[in-house]
């Protein structure tokens, strides 16, 4: 019997599932249909409660799986999101009312392999609740993962990752770190380009605002990419008002660029939306760890470049 289930199966499953319905009383809450947001967009639209993690109702397990909000931003893997789905909003179905089906080991370890080198950036390590070592492997029990829908789809689904780029659990030996050139999945989508830290960098590309911030987090709301900072100096502005306050730092992408590590010190060059006041990071922008020497030497590229600017006026 094939464990593994093909995207056909799931469907006549789910189908049948909801033609019947399940007796009260047998001992087991029936299936449910999925209302977390982060999964509607799963190839299963039925789940049961509780789950893997243990919430009781999924008003709870969304309450726990939006602190991946951030992480999935980062585009660390393409299996985060199946897998996170997976365990806590399993699917359900009529032959598995009393055991929802798990995750594969092998979709945990490729979340794991591209996503915790991010998580040390920011001090914080795969959680002992996501686990790998106790997943079931598909060839010795039942389990789900993106590989099966790939199979009746083909590699143009949006969950397929090439196994070959990051599969530790076909090789044992495999080491979990952010080295092996092994792990590459959709983090390789968001390589930033590098900006030269120089005085012909700053001349050149005109920054609205350069500021001195330490980095309170990383958030993604609605796809939208930002940086909470707490201002420490304000070294220019132009159009919008900085406060030495809490402020948020708008990317224009999914991706990180340029990079930010939470709890640490930046000066962080950029520029503005005066129409909606906000400060952006975009691909020219520049964020180097704040160093006394940093914060002089753009002093004195800034004085340079408003000496020019009115030597020009004054022609």
């Amino acid at each position: 019997m094939q464990n593994m289930f093909s995207y056909e199966m799931f469907i006549c499953v789910l189908a049948f599932a909801c033609l019947l319905e399940i007796p009260r009383g047998t001992g087991a809450a029936s299936c449910e249909p999925i209302r977390i947001p982060m999964c509607k967009s799963m190839p299963w639209n039925m789940t049961k409660m509780p789950n893997h993690l243990h919430h009781s109702t999924q008003a709870n397990a969304v309450l726990a799986i939006e602190q991946f909000e951030g992480l999935l931003g980062t585009q660390c893997s393409a299996d985060l999101l199946f897998f996170l789905c997976a365990m806590y909003a399993p699917i359900c179905t009529i032959d598995f009312q009393h055991d929802p089906i798990k995750p594969c080991k092998s979709v945990c370890e490729r979340a794991k392999c591209g996503c915790e080198p991010v998580m040390k950036r920011y001090n914080h390590t795969w959680p002992e609740s996501l686990a790998c070592e106790e997943l079931p492997v598909y060839d010795r029990g039942v389990c789900i993962s993106p590989e099966a829908i790939v199979k009746a789809e083909g590699p143009d689904n949006s969950y397929y990752q090439d196994p070959a780029k990051c599969n530790p659990e076909g090789n044992p030996d495999f080491p979990m770190d952010s080295h092996n050139t092994n792990c590459k999945g959709a983090n390789d989508r968001c390589k930033c380009k590098s900006v030269k830290f120089n005085q012909k960098t700053y001349s050149k590309n005109n920054y609205n605002y350069v500021i001195r911030a330490r980095v309170k987090e990383i958030r993604i709301r609605n796809h939208d990419l930002s940086a909470i900072v707490e201002v420490k100096e304000v070294l220019k502005s132009s159009l919008v008002n900085i406060p030495r306050d809490t402020v948020t730092l708008y990317y224009n992408s999914g991706c990180l660029c340029p990079p930010l590590t939470a709890n640490d010190e930046y000066i962080i060059m950029g520029y503005e939306n005066e129409e909606r006041s906000r400060l952006l990071l975009i691909d020219r922008s520049i964020a180097q760890k704040w160093k006394e020497k940093i914060g002089r030497k753009v002093k004195r590229w800034d004085q340079a470049a408003n000496g020019r600017r009115t030597k020009w006026n004054h022609h």
